[in-house]
C-alpha cells in the first residue's frame, strides 16, 4: 500500500506541479541544462553520482562478482590478466533509491560513467542537486544520426570469381575480395569462437536467408526496453540493421557471404529512426555496457551522431576531438577493458574547413572505416577528418557503393546498398577472422596490423586513411615467418605434379602459397608470370621439422616452374628457390581461347603443338577474307602462348568479331574473337 501512494503522490508531482517552478542556480547543474528548462518544463538528463560507495565495501569484490565470465576470459586472452577497475563496480543501490525517492524515474543506467538516465521537471531536478552523493545533472546530449544512405531495391551484379576460391560469394565477391577476405576463407578463418555486437536501428528480416545459420546470443531494443529488435509495431525501423548485419555475417552461397559467418552475434537497437526523432545517447552507452558484460570481443556500429539539441548545439565539429562527447568516451573505455570497437566515418561528404565526422568516429581508440568503391577510389559522401585535435581520420577503408545486402521484403531477396554503413561491418568481419587467427591480439595491435598492411599506410591522410583494408597479410602481421626449408621437390604422376618439401623448423603459423608458372622459356631468376595456384596451411608448432605435399592438376601437358611463397615479419614476400619440371607433350593441335576477349589493343593466343611444324596463326574478318598473317614459324612439339598487338599490324581495323585460324601441317584449328576499338 505505502508503494502505491508513493507512485501515486510521484504522478501527482509530475503532471500537475511541474509547471512555472524554475530551477534553482546550482554548481551541480550544467548551464546547458538550465538553458534546456527554460524552453520545455521536462528534459531527458543524467545523474552522476560522487562514488560508489563505501571503499571498504568497494574492496571486498572479488573480479567473479562484478564481471561476467566472458568478461573475465577476454580480458584474460587481451592483457594476460584480469583487471578491475572503479569503472567495472556497480551502481550504490543505496544512491538509486535516495533517487528515487524524489520520483526521479530511472530509464538507463551506466557503471562506466557512474550515472543514471531518466526524465525530470524543474521541482526533481531541484531535490536531486541537494542530495550530498549527487556530483552533477546534465543534458543527455540528443543526437541526429549522420546522413547515412540506406540499401536501394537495385539487384546485385553478379561476378565470375576464380576457381581458387573454395566458396560461392555470388555478388558479394567483389567487396570481399577488395579487402582479401577470401583467402582467410580458404584457410578456415570465418569469425569462429568470437562475439560481436552490432549496434544499430534494428533488426526487422532476421527471417532472411542469409541469417539461417547465424548464431544469435542475445538481443535487447534499448529504444523502447524490451528483447525484441524487430519492429514490432513501436518506435523505430530495423531494414538498415538488417543490411548491416547481412553484410558482417551473412551467408548463403550464390547471393551473399560475411567475412564473420561463423561468430557469435548479439544485436542492439540503439536507435529510433522515426522522424525527426533524435538519438539518446545513453542508449548507445547502456547497450554497449550490456554487449561487455555478456563477453563481446568486436562491436560495430553504422552509425554516426551529432549534435540535434536546437536551438543549444552541445557538440559541433570542434566537439570531435576524442574526448568530448560522452559516446566517444565510452567506446575509448570499451577498447581499454579489451573490445575492438569499429565505426563507420559518416556519410557527410567533405569539408574543406573542417572535419565531417559523427561521434564515436572520433575517438583515437576506435577504428573508424570509410567508404571505397569497388575500383578501390574514395566515395564522395565519405566523411573525412581531421579530428579537431589533428588525428588523421578514417582509419582505414572498405567497399561502400554497391554493396551487396539482404533485402527486408521477404526472404530471399537481395539488393545494394551504399554509405559507410556498409564499408563498416565489412572491416569488422575481418577484425572477426583475425581474431579466430590469433585471439589473444589487443585492439591496438589489431589496429596497428590493419594500418600497417593497408593500400595507404605510406602516405595517409584524411581522405583514406591508411587506405583499403587487405585481410590476410593484417593476419600475417604478427606471425612468425618466414620457415627454412631442407628440402623442395617435384615428381610427374600420371597427370598431376606432386609437390614435395620440408621444413628445418617450423614457426610459420599461416602456410605457404603455391605459385606456378609455364611456358617454353625459364630463366633461373624470373619473377614474373607466377601465378597463386593452392595453398598449404602450415602445423603452426613452436619447433621441430614439418613435411608438406601438394598435388597440381595442369590443364595443359608442357614445362612449369614452381616455387613457394611466404611473408616475412616485415612485411615483404619471401620466395623459395624455383623447380622444374615437364608434363607429356600434346598429342593434338590444341587452340584455346584468346584472353582477355574483348579486347583493346592485345591478346594473348595459347596453343598446344603435337610435333614438330610450319605453325602460322592467321586473321579473317567476319565474311572470312584473310587480313593479316600474325605469326608464322617452325615450332617444335609443345605449348605456346604468343601475343597479338593491333596497334602493330599497320593496318586500320574496325571494332567488331573476328576469326584466328591456327595451322600446323595439316591441321587446323578456329577461334572467334571479339575486339573492341
Amino acid at each position: 500500500m505505502f508503494l502505491i501512494k508513493k507512485i501515486l503522490l510521484c504522478v501527482l508531482l509530475i503532471s500537475g506541479l511541474t509547471q512555472g517552478i524554475p530551477v534553482k542556480d546550482s554548481t551541480k547543474i550544467s548551464k546547458t541544462l538550465i538553458r534546456k528548462f527554460e524552453l520545455e518544463p521536462r528534459q531527458l538528463v543524467w545523474v552522476f553520482f560522487t562514488d560508489k560507495g563505501l571503499s571498504d565495501e568497494m574492496s571486498f569484490y572479488n573480479p567473479e562478482e562484478i564481471l561476467s565470465k566472458k568478461s573475465i576470459e577476454r580480458r584474460d586472452r587481451r592483457f594476460k590478466q584480469i583487471f578491475v577497475d572503479e569503472t567495472d563496480f556497480p551502481l550504490y543501490p543505496q544512491y538509486l533509491d535516495k533517487l528515487q525517492e524524489t520520483c526521479f524515474v530511472i530509464r538507463q543506467r551506466s557503471k562506466w560513467f557512474n550515472g543514471v538516465s531518466g526524465f525530470a521537471d524543474s521541482s526533481i531536478i531541484n531535490k536531486i542537486s541537494a542530495l550530498p552523493f549527487v556530483k552533477n545533472i546534465d543534458i543527455v546530449s540528443r543526437y541526429k544520426s549522420s546522413s547515412k544512405i540506406s540499401a536501394t531495391e537495385y539487384k546485385p551484379v553478379q561476378v565470375i570469381q576464380p576457381e581458387s576460391v573454395a566458396l560461392d560469394y555470388g555478388a558479394s565477391f567483389t567487396q570481399l575480395n577488395q579487402i582479401n577476405v577470401p583467402e582467410l576463407h580458404n584457410l578456415g578463418y570465418s569469425g569462429q569462437g568470437v562475439t560481436i555486437c552490432v549496434l544499430d536501428a534494428g533488426f526487422n528480416n532476421l527471417e532472411h536467408e542469409v541469417f539461417t545459420k547465424m548464431n544469435i546470443i542475445a538481443a535487447y531494443d534499448f529504444v523502447n526496453n524490451d528483447a525484441n529488435v524487430d519492429d514490432e509495431n513501436d518506435h523505430g525501423s530495423g531494414s538498415h540493421g538488417t543490411a548491416t548485419l547481412s553484410v558482417i555475417g551473412g551467408f548463403k552461397e550464390g547471393n551473399l557471404i560475411g567475412p564473420a559467418y561463423s561468430s557469435n552475434y548479439i544485436l542492439a537497437k540503439t536507435e529510433d529512426t522515426d522522424s525527426e526523432t533524435p538519438v539518446e545517447e545513453d542508449n548507445w552507452i547502456a547497450a554497449i555496457e550490456w554487449a561487455e558484460s555478456l563477453g563481446v570481443d568486436v562491436t560495430s556500429t553504422s552509425l554516426g551522431y551529432k549534435a540535434y539539441d536546437s536551438p543549444y548545439q552541445d557538440y559541433t565539429w570542434t566537439s570531435m576531438d576524442g574526448n568530448t562527447c560522452r559516446i566517444t568516451i565510452a567506446a575509448d573505455l570499451a577498447v581499454k577493458k579489451g573490445i575492438v570497437v569499429v565505426n563507420a566515418a559518416g556519410n557527410d561528404y567533405d569539408n574543406a574547413n573542417y572535419n565531417t565526422l559523427g561521434a564515436p568516429a572520433d575517438g583515437d581508440s576506435v577504428i573508424t572505416i570509410g567508404a571505397v568503391n569497388s575500383s578501390g577510389i574514395r566515395v564522395d559522401f565519405s566523411s573525412v577528418g581531421l579530428t579537431a585535435d589533428g588525428r588523421i581520420k578514417p582509419d582505414l577503408m572498405a567497399m561502400g557503393r554497391g554493396v551487396t545486402v539482404a533485402g527486408t521484403h521477404n526472404a530471399s531477396d537481395y539488393y545494394t546498398g551504399d554509405g559507410t554503413s556498409f564499408a563498416c561491418p565489412l572491416a569488422a568481419g575481418v577484425i572477426a577472422q583475425i581474431l579466430s587467427f590469433n585471439p589473444n591480439l589487443t585492439p591496438m595491435q589489431i589496429l596497428e596490423a590493419l594500418r600497417n598492411t593497408a593500400s595507404n599506410k605510406d602516405n595517409p591522410d584524411k581522405y583514406y586513411g591508411w587506405g583499403i583494408i587487405n585481410a590476410f597479410a593484417a593476419t600475417n602481421y604478427f606471425s612468425s615467418v618466414p620457415v627454412e626449408l631442407t628440402g623442395f621437390n617435384a615428381k610427374v604422376d600420371g597427370d598431376k605434379i606432386i609437390l614435395r618439401w620440408d621444413t628445418q623448423t617450423e614457426n610459420n603459423l599461416l602456410g605457404f602459397n603455391i605459385e606456378r608458372k609455364y611456358g617454353d622459356s625459364f630463366p633461373a631468376n624470373t619473377q614474373n608470370d607466377f601465378v597463386k595456384i593452392g595453398f598449404v596451411k602450415a602445423d603452426g608448432s613452436s619447433a621441430g621439422s614439418g613435411s608438406y605435399m601438394f598435388a597440381d592438376k595442369p590443364e595443359l601437358a608442357g614445362l612449369y616452374q614452381y616455387r613457394l611463397k611466404q611473408i616475412d615479419l616485415d612485411g615483404k614476400f619471401i620466395f623459395s628457390q624455383i623447380i622444374n619440371t615437364m608434363l607429356a607433350q600434346p598429342k593434338d593441335l590444341v587452340l584455346y581461347q584468346n584472353y582477355p576477349n574483348p579486347f583493346n589493343p592485345s591478346t594473348k593466343i595459347k596453343f598446344e603443338v603435337p610435333g614438330e611444324a610450319l605453325v602460322k596463326i592467321e586473321l579473317y574478318d567476319i565474311i572470312g577474307r584473310k587480313t593479316a598473317v600474325l605469326f608464322s614459324d617452325n615450332l617444335d612439339a609443345g605449348i605456346y602462348e604468343k601475343e597479338i598487338d593491333f596497334n602493330s599490324l599497320q593496318m586500320e581495323l574496325s571494332s567488331g568479331i573476328y576469326f584466328i585460324k591456327l595451322t600446323s601441317g595439316s591441321l587446323q584449328r578456329v577461334l572467334k574473337i571479339s575486339y573492341l576499338k
